[in-house]
């Protein structure tokens, strides 16, 4: 009876003890809910789901909340998979970014079904309208935001194609949300950019549409080429063609770096649209600009006396009317290979033209991130500027080119601690605010830059120019212009990006949310290679059978007859059951294939459901048997003492 008593106290504690811990379970998990509510953990390799440090602060340092509208198509989307995915990305990451905002942003996820409100609302922020099938079907894939002032900010439509900077598309968007004043832009230029009177003809000039578009999306505001300081309300300042610059104006330039200011800086060692001179009936003076000793103190190298020559990227141009058209080598036609896709400046543009453009380097004992933005061809080589003073025919410049098998940087990013190309103060024989505030002047002196500086040097100013990227054309009477290369993009681009935060400026292009299986591509190219030599084969055998029944019909004997030979017959019956043959060749190929890719996908089927659980099972009965052996080892012990 004692035994039976003891018997059912022990079911009644193991029962007890099961509800115990069901209990305690439940309880864990409900205080581990609410104690780390929102916690969570990345494991992917390049931390697609965590924004970087940049964007956290341009949400949580919102004055005033933004709200967030994110419109996705669900059943017109559909037949398209990888899209779906990819809207489940950019969802994820607007929650995340949403969430990390302490309540600044608020984000309403927004399926636009046909003929809705939903629908209307989209189309009334502007979002683009994908058609999707022949029903009229369409697609809203895109990203509004509000604020407080009645401002608007859209993402179109989100591009697979630019998911590496999808992060900073949306931050972008909420910053300038945040921040809707526009940048202030200082421009300095020796050359004649915006509407002019020309001397030489007696007209205005008009300026050149790459700077008209900047005035109409920032502040810009053109500075004297002798300004002796640069006020700290400049944003970005611009220089264009700094040619004989006094000290006082460069001191003021780099004393803006050194405080933090933005600079977007366009060198040349032979601009074409400089005609210093040639308005007096002199001859053309010197063409060359550089930014002496400001880029030798940043630790970047120019040679203002050397251009760039591109043998496969030069383009096809008529030097004089009437002159056929030949390649000039130091017209440069960069195209997508020539960009960086890892900068957002760069990424999405397709062509940029260089005209006598020079090359930027960085030092060796340089200590900053030099990062090109547009390179040359390795088939190039540096020209000296003087044989282009006199050049009749650019295909003087092919004699004697070498290419050096290297690439050529003609505009780059610069980052990292600067030091002053002064770092005395005021260079000696500038007077112009040393009277009376030379005490002041010392203690506002900066030998260095306070934070990691960032620019961009473009060795090339024609970029700018009209007739490198811009068409002029008529319709009805009327004259507008059409871009034929991205120049003004890359501008606009550049600036855009200086004049933002930061923290805006902070936030990198990541890697493709989408990772594809490498050894999947690897087996279907091999089977693609083969079911193209497969098909090579049928296409001659084809080939020579219609040759052969070609000399068949020649040498027939009884003229419009339409009965097949016997050797006609033969040779149709064997390329019928060579066809057969070959068929079945590329069916077995295929079969191959699929077999070598399902055997794949069963091996990672059980690496990750049985290998996985296996390890864990063996770890937790090897950490079991470890402590049944101290167990026993502590209960040894006990009994001998």
């Amino acid at each position: 009876m004692t035994n039976r008593t003891t018997t059912v106290g022990k079911r009644t504690y193991g029962a007890g003890a099961l509800v115990a811990l069901a209990v305690l379970f439940i309880g864990v998990t409900i205080l581990i809910t609410f104690l780390f509510r929102g916690a969570r953990i990345d494991l992917t390799e390049s931390k697609l789901y965590s924004i970087s440090e940049g964007t956290e602060r341009i949400v949580t340092s919102l004055e005033e909340p933004v709200n967030l509208y994110f419109f996705f198509s669900q059943e017109a989307s559909a037949q398209s998979p990888q899209l779906r995915a990819y809207a489940q990305r950019v969802r994820e990451l607007l929650e995340e970014i949403t969430q990390r905002s302490k309540g600044k942003l608020r984000l309403s996820i927004i399926d636009p079904q046909p003929f809705s409100e939903e629908e209307d609302r989209a189309a009334e922020f502007g979002l683009s309208a994908v058609p999707m099938s022949a029903r009229g079907e369409t697609l809203y894939f895109g990203l509004a935001g509000t604020n407080s002032t009645d401002g608007r900010e859209i993402i179109g439509f989100f591009q697979p194609d630019k998911e590496e900077f999808l992060e900073y598309d949306i931050a972008s968007l909420i910053y300038r949300l945040g921040n809707p004043e526009r940048a202030t832009v200082g421009l300095i230029s020796t050359l004649s950019v915006d509407p002019s009177f020309d001397q030489m003809s007696g007209r205005m000039q008009e300026g050149w549409a790459s700077i008209a578009h900047l005035r109409e999306l920032f502040d810009v505001r053109t500075l004297a080429t002798d300004v002796s300081t640069i006020e700290d309300e400049i944003d970005v300042l611009i220089l264009i063609h700094p040619k004989d610059l006094s000290p006082a104006t460069l001191y003021a330039i780099d004393q803006f770096v050194m405080r933090g200011g933005r600079l977007i800086a366009f060198v040349d060692p032979q601009a074409e649209n400089d005609s210093a001179g040639a308005h007096m009936g002199m001859p053309m003076g010197p063409r060359a600009s550089s930014l002496d000793p400001l880029l030798d103190a940043y630790g970047i190298e120019y040679d203002s006396s050397m251009v760039l020559g591109d043998r496969e990227l030069g383009l096809t141009v008529a030097m004089r009317q009437g002159q056929p058209p030949s390649q000039h080598i130091a017209i440069v036609g960069l195209n997508r290979a020539s960009m960086n896709t890892q900068d957002v400046i760069t990424a999405a543009l397709d062509t940029v033209n260089v005209m006598t453009a020079g090359a930027l380097e960085k030092k060796d004992d340089a200590q900053i991130e030099f990062e090109p933005l547009l390179q040359s061809s390795t088939n190039a080589a540096l020209l000296p500027s003087s044989r282009f003073v006199f050049m009749q025919d650019s295909a003087s410049l092919l004699d004697g080119f070498q290419a050096t098998g290297e690439h050529y940087t003609v505009a780059a990013r610069v980052r990292g601690k600067l030091k002053s190309a002064y770092p005395n103060g005021r260079p000696d024989g500038d007077e112009s605010d040393a009277d009376e505030n030379d005490e002041t002047d010392e203690a506002q002196h900066l030998a260095e830059t306070t934070e990691d500086a960032n620019l961009i040097i473009v060795a090339d100013t024609d970029l700018l120019s009209d007739p490198l990227w811009i068409r002029t054309q008529s319709l009805f009477g009327q004259r507008f212009a059409v871009a034929w290369a991205n120049n003004g993009d890359f501008v606009a681009n550049a600036l855009d990006n200086l004049a933002g935060s930061s923290d805006l400026i902070s936030i990198r292009g990541r890697q493709s949310f989408f990772r594809p299986f490498t050894k999947v591509e690897a087996l279907r190219r091999q089977a693609d290679d083969q079911l193209r030599a497969k098909e090579q084969e049928l296409d001659e055998e084809l080939r020579e059978t219609e040759r052969k029944l070609t000399e068949l019909e020649a040498g027939r004997n009884t003229q419009g007859s339409l009965v097949l030979s016997p050797e006609q017959e033969a040779e149709l019956e064997r390329f019928q059951q060579e066809r057969v043959r070959i068929r079945k060749e590329l069916r077995d190929v295929r079969r191959s294939l699929d077999l070598e890719i399902e055997r794949l996908g069963t091996w990672l089927k059980v690496l990750n459901i049985a290998l996985v659980p296996a390890l864990i099972a063996v770890a937790a009965i090897v950490l079991a048997v470890a402590r049944r052996r101290r167990l026993r080892a502590g209960r040894a012990a006990a009994h001998t003492a």
